[in-house]
């Protein structure tokens, strides 16, 4: 089973939020999901972005693995320095 960390689109017509779950790769965008990990709201100024990072560390370390833009979240938030830290055996800063 391929695991995805991705965004299901959630909020009004024209008002959408995100939620960062943890999801099989055949499930539909909005569909089944396996944990929900964070939010992002890009309709703030500036995007709000609310992602438990422990979380995301241990699903990626199973093999999960982030879509373009998760991975960019990520990157702006600091989670992919983390892992990148982690994978190579450096001590976390």
């Amino acid at each position: 089973m391929a695991v995805k960390i991705r965004l299901m689109r959630m909020g009004a017509k024209k008002r959408p939020f995100y939620r960062v779950v943890i999801a099989d790769s055949r499930s539909p965008r909005d569909g089944r999901f396996i944990e929900n990990i964070g939010t992002y709201d890009s309709t703030k100024q500036p995007a709000v972005v609310d992602i438990d990072a422990q979380k995301a560390m241990e699903w990626m370390q199973k093999g999960a693995q982030p879509t373009d833009t998760v991975r960019s979240l990520f990157s702006e938030v600091g989670i992919m320095k983390q892992y990148d830290a982690l994978k190579n055996g450096k001590k976390e800063a």
